[in-house]
């Protein structure tokens, strides 16, 4: 058993956070979190906590890195060296680079960048907090801060993460759960078109698992959606009443 591995991590149909098989940890979501940003936001899952910062669109130089039909996405994610228990090493890694990719290809599914030839948006996507499932709560955090900077989408970028715990198939994969769990498949989708823009499987699955967990995701992600919109929403709201705090 490898040092500090649970027995198990699901005892009479509960997770070791209490949780049940198909529960979300506690999630919240914030905008307008950085003022000096072009827009901004905070989501969380538990544990795990994604700040993004979007500014542009604006002109981009030096001009020859400028796309004369569309706008640039730059998109950089990063854990901070105190986000986990392990200190993480400042600076770029493989893992980040691979994954700014990812998101980066994801949300450029949803943004309207042709609108916006000769220019680039920046996406800043810092890690403070994580306990799994980071790259679902960084898309949701960078989806919300481009809906409030404002930048034309089709539709908000909902992701969670499913996976295989104990034999059992569960929604919303946590650090220990990611550690020594079977499967980790974290997913993003636009859900007005309900397509799928990024899916990834750590571990195996038998044919029907994958739907299962497929499924219970995409579910999972219409939750993400809901309140993405409830956050906004209620954001705009409290501004118009003149709320001096938001």
């Amino acid at each position: 058993m490898k040092k500090g591995k649970p027995e198990r991590l699901i005892i009479d149909g509960k997770r070791l956070d209490g949780r049940d098989l198909e529960e979300f940890r506690e999630m919240e979501a914030k905008i307008k979190v950085i003022k000096s940003a072009d827009g901004s936001a905070m989501f969380r899952f538990g544990n795990t906590i994604a700040i993004a910062a979007v500014y542009g669109p604006r002109p981009m130089f030096p001009k020859h890195l400028q796309n004369p039909e569309r706008a640039v996405i730059n998109l950089r994610y990063n854990m901070v060296p105190f986000s986990t228990e392990d200190r993480v090493r400042p600076g770029v890694s493989r893992r980040s680079i691979e994954i700014s990719k990812i998101l980066k290809e994801a949300i450029a599914e949803t943004v309207f960048t042709e609108e916006f030839p000769r220019t680039v948006i920046d996406i800043y996507i810092e890690m403070i907090q994580a306990d799994g499932t980071t790259r679902c709560a960084a898309l949701n955090a960078a989806s919300l801060a481009l809906a409030d900077a404002g930048v034309p989408m089709k539709d908000l970028i909902a992701a969670c993460s499913a996976g295989k715990v104990d034999g059992h198939i569960v929604l919303d994969v946590n650090g220990k759960e990611d550690n020594y769990g079977e499967v980790d498949m974290p997913v993003a989708m636009i859900p007005r078109e309900n397509k799928v823009v990024l899916l990834q499987m750590d571990g195996l699955l038998t044919k029907e698992e994958f739907e299962k967990c497929l499924q219970l995701a995409k579910k999972g992600c219409m939750q993400v959606y809901k309140l993405q919109k409830e956050c906004i929403k209620n954001t705009y709201k409290q501004i118009a009443e003149g709320d001096e705090n938001v």
